[in-house]
């Protein structure tokens, strides 16, 4: 890839360009310097006693973000609230309901500098939370996830990140799972709703 490799991060040209395109598109995105920064601007985003959903994410995992709020009573945590249903049917049915959550914090698979965000799922859970039903999205990813098109970005999702993805699902025990869901963020229509957090790390995948 021309802007970074599936492992590096992007350079700062390509940050800047990146999130220049993003707010043209009307998501705001900050650069912090650190994961630890990227935690605690999540603290900051996401107030005490707010309604959140984090999403399944190996990003939020290595940031320490899925820890801290996994158990943590000082928010409505419908995560939490949704693995504790009895059943995997009362499960599915209540994470329907944590697509219109008041805060969604999940991450990306790519992101092109011309603006436009890739994501992709097996079960589609956080694409209709991302596109339209959170009152406010959060998303956060390393800077290696950056491409130089929308092209590349696709590609990347399709290639470097579901080989990443199948391995994951094969060392839990899993059989390889086929995309499911495929979007791609071209413009938010409501001023302030999705926010991003860049890390100028190799996270996630």
């Amino acid at each position: 890839m021309s802007s970074a490799t599936p492992y590096s991060p992007a350079t700062a040209g390509s940050i800047s360009r990146t999130i220049a395109a993003l707010a043209a598109r009307n998501v705001d995105a900050i650069l912090v310097e650190s994961r630890e920064a990227a935690l605690a601007k999540l603290r900051e985003w996401v107030p005490e006693g707010a309604e959140v959903f984090v999403s399944t994410s190996e990003t939020l995992d290595t940031i320490g973000y899925t820890e801290y709020m996994h158990g943590n009573d000082r928010y409505i945590n419908l995560h939490d609230r949704m693995l504790a249903q009895p059943d995997a049917a009362s499960q599915r049915e209540y994470r329907r309901k944590t697509t219109t959550a008041d805060h969604f914090v999940g991450s990306v698979q790519a992101i092109a500098e011309t603006g436009e965000i890739v994501v992709a799922s097996g079960s589609g859970s956080q694409i209709g939370a991302y596109s339209y039903g959170a009152r406010r999205v959060i998303l956060v990813a390393g800077t290696q996830k950056i491409c130089a098109t929308l092209a590349e970005a696709e590609a990347r999702t399709r290639g470097f990140t579901l080989e990443r993805h199948d391995r994951w699902l094969e060392g839990r025990g899993s059989a390889r799972a086929p995309i499911g869901k495929f979007l791609v963020m071209e413009h938010e229509p409501v001023v302030g709703r999705i926010s991003m957090i860049l890390i100028p790390e190799s996270l996630g995948w």
